[in-house]
């Protein structure tokens, strides 16, 4: 009753005690055990449906894909990926149009308020390509902090710089903050353009092998981690 939302664990015990409850017609009663795919469970004349299983899913969003369930303008979404999938989801957080890379995916409602509410903080990983020589003096500063406009951000962790034969710049940037197109605003206030921005990491979960468009489940083993991180129970 509790997973279906009635009420608490605590509650729905006091419904059950006072005669609300009924299992296949018979007034139940506290200890009860039933198969929630074959017996019918009432409260208040209401059947009650079992709540879906919670899942998360790593998703590879490709570039030139909405972060959004439609689109007005009839671009891709990313819901155009899992019409056959069996659950409503939700993305946790954004990856704008022109940007690519990891995005969780799920229908358990806490978890992704916590992995983006300010309060928690989850690290996101990001590999860039960046216009022109990022030097040593441009990395301290984005390590630092930078002023994006409406916002000083917090400090970002750099590593892997490499300068490419073309002139510019490939690193990996990892932050904890979400602001709307944070990366690419801190680089334009060291005098940079991004040219390539994919998200490869957030918390525990690493984007791996994965290609633009595949999604997969994620383990019990790998939600835990992530559960872990945000101080949720991993029952």
């Amino acid at each position: 009753m509790a997973e279906a939302g009635v009420a608490s664990r605590r509650k729905c015990e006091e419904l059950i005690e006072a005669g609300l409850v009924r299992v296949n017609g018979e007034t139940a009663s506290i200890g009860r055990v039933i198969d929630p795919n074959t017996d019918r469970v009432e409260y208040a004349g209401r059947l009650l449906s079992a709540a879906p299983k919670r899942v998360v899913y790593a998703f590879y969003k490709p570039r030139g894909v909405m972060c959004t369930a439609a689109d007005p303008q009839g671009r891709a979404t990313i819901m155009d990926y899992f019409k056959n999938v069996p659950y409503r989801l939700y993305s946790v957080g954004r990856l704008d149009y022109d940007s690519e890379g990891l995005l969780l995916m799920t229908n358990d409602g806490e978890l992704a308020y916590k992995l983006t509410h300010p309060k928690f903080v989850v690290d996101k990983t990001y590999h860039a390509v960046c216009d022109g020589v990022l030097t040593n003096n441009e990395i301290s500063r984005l390590e630092a902090g930078v002023d994006i406009g409406d916002h000083i951000t917090a400090c970002a962790r750099i590593s892997m710089v490499h300068a490419l034969h073309n002139g510019n710049t490939s690193f990996d940037i990892t932050i904890h903050e979400g602001r709307n197109r944070q990366i690419r605003r801190m680089l334009e206030a060291v005098g940079h353009k991004t040219l390539v921005l994919k998200r490869t990491k957030e918390g525990p979960i690493a984007i791996g092998f994965m290609q633009p468009g595949e999604y997969r489940l994620l383990s019990e083993a790998e939600i835990s981690m992530l559960k872990g991180e945000l101080g949720l129970k991993t029952s």
